[in-house]
């Protein structure tokens, strides 16, 4: 299978909504709704300086796999960084380049913002993932701290 990637676009909600779902339970998180309705409106609102969201489809245009990022300014550049704060692929296809094609195009998204950097990170026990990530990136060796 070759994912086609576009913007996730209104018609998505549905689906988007389910793979987003997917992704929260993935990492045994809770969101409320109203903040999953607030996420899916800033999605849609496409600020410049806010999130933007990608969708992997497959050739009958059923969705498969999120991505959504932030380009933000940073004290070390003049240019933005482009953090990939989410991505999720159906478990159903998993294993089969969805995830490096959505990786890929965030990359085209962040080179075409002239960003200097582009950063996400995951949890340690996602090892299958983290099998792609080693491919496509390198390790940063920050620690992340949070209040």
């Amino acid at each position: 299978m070759t994912p086609h990637i576009r913007p996730l676009e209104e018609r998505d909600r549905k689906v988007w909504e389910t793979l987003f779902r997917g992704y929260i339970a993935f990492y045994k998180a809770t969101i409320a709704d109203d903040v999953i309705e607030a996420t899916w409106q800033r999605l849609m609102a496409r600020e410049s300086d806010f999130h933007h969201a990608l969708v992997a489809v497959d050739d009958a245009d059923r969705a498969i796999g999120i991505a959504h990022i932030l380009f933000h300014r940073s004290t070390w550049t003049k240019a933005h960084y482009c953090y990939l704060e989410d991505l999720f692929v159906a478990p159903d296809v998993r294993a089969q380049g969805v995830g490096r094609a959505l990786i890929d195009a965030v990359y085209r998204e962040a080179d075409a913002h002239g960003c200097a950097r582009t950063y996400w990170m995951t949890q340690e026990f996602n090892y299958r993932a983290r099998g792609l990530y080693d491919q496509v990136a390198t390790k940063s060796v920050f620690v992340q701290y949070r209040r």
